[in-house]
């Protein structure tokens, strides 16, 4: 299942039924699961650790070393988990003593020239689209979807659920459950179809809406609201999700509509 002019060091753990094709190179410090095939001509250097089933295309690199000056050699690791796959010239790095880690979740999909930058914690069943880039210490809950082209600031914080439109720029918290769009980037309603496509039911999508309206359209700061909401609604995963995500922002969350920039986003 390896063939003989891939590149892969002795000291590589190789899992079972994992097939490396033709010109791909595969460094000492490496575990692939079970199951999983390196395309030609993809790079998986030292610090990768990559999960079953995942795939591995043409012109990857996987674990390259960070691209931040501060970074100073130390130890680190990419970590990827099962089912993941990985389209074309995608560069996922390494981490700094940020936080010892990049991480990816299991069965997600990062399409082609995707970058992930060091330090990213991305969740599972993530869909990030061609040409999209993630800095340093960004994190990504389960199930988000970004659209191409989107640029994600440092440090920000995507929620779970969310969808982001394309060529979106990124640069403040998007709490989990909803879509965001336009330029800067606006809340433009609950995520409601892909919550439907993923078993939620229309009476938990519409009590999200109605949460976000309190956060969004009430005319109250952030800390009103999360009081009017919590006293409102009843205590569940979901409304507990949204306020401990805003009350955690170090960032700030995007903005609400306020009708000011008519420019339509389609998703």
């Amino acid at each position: 299942m390896i063939h003989s002019l891939a590149y892969v060091h002795p000291e590589a753990q190789i899992g079972e039924n994992v097939t490396i094709e033709p010109f791909a190179s595969i460094s000492q410090d490496v575990v692939i699961g079970d199951g999983t095939r390196i395309f030609s001509n993809a790079v998986v250097l030292d610090g990768a650790r990559i999960g079953k089933n995942c795939l591995i295309f043409p012109g990857a690199v996987i674990a390259g070393i960070p691209q931040d000056l501060k970074f100073d050699g130390e130890y680190t690791t990419v970590e990827i988990g099962d089912n993941t796959t990985i389209r074309e010239c995608v560069t996922i790095n390494r981490g700094t003593k940020a936080k010892g880690k990049t991480t990816v979740g299991s069965d997600c999909l990062l399409m082609s020239y995707v970058h992930i930058a060091h330090d990213c914690q991305i969740g599972n069943h993530c869909i990030i689209v061609s040409h999209a880039g993630v800095a340093g210490e960004v994190e990504v809950g389960d199930w988000a979807i970004i659209a191409g082209g989107a640029l994600v600031h440092q440090f920000v914080r995507i929620g779970s659920h969310v969808m982001i439109a394309g060529a979106s720029k990124v640069r403040k918290d998007v709490p989990p459950f909803v879509k965001a769009g336009r330029d800067p980037l606006t809340y433009a309603g609950v995520n409601s179809i892909g919550l439907r496509r993923r078993g939620f039911p229309n009476e938990k999508i519409f009590e999200l809406q109605d949460i976000y309206r309190v956060l969004y359209q009430s005319d109250l700061n952030h800390s009103d609201a999360l009081k009017q909401i919590s006293e409102k609604f009843p205590a569940c995963a979901e409304r507990d999700e949204v306020i401990h995500f805003v009350q955690n922002s170090k960032r700030g969350i995007m903005k609400g509509y306020t009708g000011d920039n008519e420019e339509d986003v389609t998703f």
